[in-house]
């Protein structure tokens, strides 16, 4: 099944418009990208909505998104950078309400938060049921490469890992990798 489109987030210091996500939108063009900014940024607030309002935000942002371009959820890749692919997952992993998805995209996925590695954001993977890609930096403050190669022993289908040797969280200067890294999973599904 071909992806018919692809849904973005913005982690929680940075809206729809971060550099990373126009880059994403700029390497998969012609495909339909959705860049979404959640409803705390909308309303000019700086600090993140608690989780399930955000999650909820990826379900009604998703589903409306496939409905405008006449496909199923099920035929769209998700996902966006640190907190905004926490919530696609946690959204996919949902137990009262699943969203499903063809696939997840998490770019520097915060496993937790720095300094902090006792405080795990692992409790929904073993439930995500979808086909997933991560991408982090090897020197990303909220998840080492062994940390996250162990969380992700979690997931129930083994997701596809890129490690950008040196990077940190923001992954600064490397949109346009990041972006490639994205075009060639896709490629796959």
């Amino acid at each position: 099944m071909a992806v018919r489109g692809v849904v973005l987030f913005p982690g929680a210091g940075s809206n729809k418009d971060h550099a990373a996500l126009i880059e994403i939108e700029r390497a998969l063009s012609p495909l339909p990208v959705l860049r979404v900014d959640f409803p705390y940024r909308k309303a000019g607030k700086k600090f993140p909505d608690k989780a399930p309002i955000l999650v909820q935000c990826v379900r009604d942002e998703v589903r409306a998104f496939a409905q405008s371009i006449g496909c199923e959820s099920a035929e769209l890749v998700i996902g966006g950078r640190s907190m905004g692919g926490r919530m696609s997952t946690m959204a996919i992993a949902d137990v009262e309400d699943p969203l499903l998805v063809a696939g997840v995209v998490c770019i520097g996925y915060p496993l937790h938060p720095p300094k902090k590695p006792d405080q795990l954001r692992t409790e929904h993977l073993p439930r995500m049921h979808a086909k997933s890609l991560f991408i982090s930096g090897t020197r990303d403050e909220f998840g080492t490469p062994a940390e996250l190669a162990s969380a992700f022993s979690l997931l129930p289908t083994p997701p596809s890992v890129q490690f950008i040797e040196g990077g940190r969280h923001e992954l600064k200067g490397h949109d346009a990798g990041v972006a490639l890294m994205i075009k060639e999973w896709l490629r796959t599904l």
